[in-house]
């Protein structure tokens, strides 16, 4: 409890935020006789008075076009406080003054500065103008938050406070000040100014006090949250059901749950019964940190308040017991749902058979899938998904892919990431031709057109599968839809053409890859290599290492290694295979323990004479 009052407890503000001078908006007219012998129009004593008299006297909508010629001598002596002027003498008309206002920013390009702009949001305040205030309140907010704004942000309350002495003004101005900085998502400034605004004697809404709130509470601020409640305490602004649900969050992410009782009381004491948002949000707290046996308790305090559970509620209970693994429980509770009359919806289909799968028990989740289409819910893609790899898990392909074609019949339409990921597992399991199958299905009677990752993954696995004639076919499909083999891809086909004894293919499939900007790698070296070895083709062999090498930079000791063994099996003599590794070294090959292992079984062979010993 000790701790519970301490979090309620009132605190107060540490001293009233420092204000800055209050400036006049007044200026020093210039002192200089000969002036009032000039015209009206060019004389820079006369600007406020003949721009305050073309204001008076025309239509202020033909004002921007002529304003400007009217006083053009006069311009470079419109600074700030010759704005503030004329917005003082029109703050009894805010049309006219908002005009003035947007012909100095627009037409002049002249930025009004922090001064003018609070003038001009307490004469639209004070008109009840209170959209239009949001709008530029919101506009200098956004000003004097950049970086390279004059004027911090916080001398934004400092000198609205400061307008107050010369105009006319609503205290709701402050109220929307705070507002203003939660709109545009400044959540600890809006925080800091309401601070200000209380300390300074101004009153802030509830309904701000709850925006605040709340935009706390996002940022885990919850310290911060407390402050603002007990603020609201002290100053007298009386919370309502939406501050106590809020705090009922607060109070779920940052207290020990022993407390919850006192909270409830503590609510009651202002006033207010805890209602169904109050419940549900307890009762969903604790099923996340596992306390499912407070939570029912919670569950049946709710009807001896008569306050009805509703399918939050028992969605909240039933994920509880899914994740704690009581799924059976969980699916009496779901029964019991059913039972009162409340229907269940998507997601509390979902959570069940998401249960379900991860136990294992596909039998049970398709039954849920069904059940869902006899209660007309059609199920989403969350549902499809989860079933589907709930059988891939399981290494039961066969039944996914029926489950898919199951699906197809009942009409459900399937979202083609969960085919994507049935032809991807085909493919895996080594597969390729039902994946290919399916896929074709899939583009005749849906339309469902493959992404190139997709084909790429099948012509990996025809590829693996020795099944070269329609890993081609399916590569040239990409071609002409312009998409780009990736290195996996051009890997897989031409390890599969050396394999084969293709090598020439092989070569030919290389170049394109290169054409395409794709380079090569180490394991495509390798193939090459040991295919023309396989052949015997040891020139052939050592030009690839040396293109590799000088090209690429691949110096792949494993594919020179082949190459040496091969030679070396074929009985050719250790000369051919020194001669080899001194060209080889040359390019930056180094010999490894393997290489001189191959290197000593070639000396270790018996040579063949040159020539017949004599008699």
């Amino acid at each position: 409890m000790n701790k519970l009052v301490s979090k309620l407890r009132f605190f107060s503000s540490s001293s009233s935020s420092s204000l800055i001078p209050r400036c006049s908006h007044i200026p020093k007219p210039i002192y200089n006789p000969f002036y009032n012998l000039l015209p009206q129009t060019q004389n820079p004593n006369k600007i406020v008075d003949v721009i305050c008299s073309t204001l008076n006297h025309r239509d202020h909508l033909v004002l921007l076009p002529n304003l400007r010629g009217e006083v053009e001598t006069l311009i470079p002596h419109l600074g700030y406080p010759e704005i503030s002027r004329v917005l003082l003498r029109f703050q009894s008309d805010a049309s006219r003054a908002l005009v003035f206002f947007k012909w100095v920013k627009f037409d002049l390009g002249k930025r009004p500065n922090v001064g003018n702009y609070c003038l001009l949001l307490h004469i639209l305040a004070s008109s009840k103008k209170f959209p239009l205030a949001m709008q530029y309140l919101c506009e200098l907010i956004d000003l004097t938050s950049k970086e390279d704004a004059e004027v911090g942000e916080e001398d934004v309350f400092s000198v609205l406070v400061s307008a107050t002495d010369e105009c006319n003004w609503d205290p709701v101005v402050f109220d929307m000040l705070v507002k203003g900085y939660l709109k545009l998502g400044l959540v600890e400034e809006g925080f800091r100014v309401f601070r200000k605004v209380i300390v300074s004697g101004f009153r802030v809404s509830v309904v701000t006090c709850n925006h605040l709130l709340n935009g706390l509470l996002k940022l885990e601020l919850l310290d911060n949250c407390w402050q603002v409640y007990n603020v609201m305490c002290r100053v007298g602004i009386h919370p309502n059901t939406h501050t106590f649900n809020i705090l009922t969050n607060v109070f779920c992410n940052d207290s020990d749950f022993q407390e919850v009782d006192e909270f409830l009381e503590k609510m009651e004491e202002e006033g207010f019964e805890p209602d169904l948002v109050t419940y549900n949000t307890l009762v969903s707290s604790y099923c996340r940190r596992g306390k499912l046996k407070d939570a029912f308790y919670l569950y049946k305090i709710m009807y001896r308040r008569r306050v009805v559970p509703d399918l939050v509620t028992y969605t909240s209970l039933i994920k509880g017991l899914c994740k704690d693994r009581r799924v059976r429980e969980a699916h009496q509770t779901f029964h019991r749902m059913v039972d009162r009359g409340i229907k269940p919806d998507c997601i509390s289909y979902n959570t069940l058979i998401y249960a379900y799968c991860k136990e294992g028990m596909m039998q049970e989740s398709k039954k849920l899938l069904h059940e869902m289409l006899g209660n007309s819910l059609v199920p989403d893609r969350f549902t499809c998904k989860i079933i589907v790899e709930g059988y891939v898990r399981e290494g039961r392909l066969h039944a996914a892919v029926n489950f898919v074609v199951e699906l197809r019949r009942l009409r459900v339409k399937i979202p083609f990431e969960v085919c994507n990921f049935v032809i991807e597992s085909l493919c895996r399991e080594g597969k390729p031709f039902a994946a290919k199958h399916l896929l074709e299905r899939l583009n005749e009677e849906e339309g469902h057109e493959a992404k190139p990752e997709t084909y790429n993954t099948l012509i990996e696995s025809l590829s693996r599968c020795d099944a070269i004639e329609e890993a081609l076919l399916l590569k040239g499909k990409l071609k002409k839809q312009n998409h780009v083999l990736d290195v996996k891809t051009f890997r897989a086909l031409i390890g599969c053409l050396c394999r084969i004894g293709m090598n020439s293919e092989a070569e030919s499939l290389m170049a394109e890859m290169l054409d395409s900007e794709v380079k090569p790698d180490s394991f495509i070296c390798g193939a090459l290599v040991n295919g023309y070895c396989k052949e015997l083709d040891f020139d052939k062999a050592e030009s690839l290492l040396s293109f590799f090498a000088m090209e690429f930079r691949i110096v792949d000791t494993e594919s020179y290694n082949l190459l040496v063994k091969a030679i070396g099996d074929t009985g050719s003599g250790y000369n051919k295979v020194l001669e080899l590794q001194e060209r080889m070294q040359k390019l930056g090959f180094v010999p490894n323990s393997l290489s001189c292992k191959y290197l000593i079984r070639v000396l270790e062979q018996p040579s063949l004479p040159n020539h017949l010993p004599e008699d």
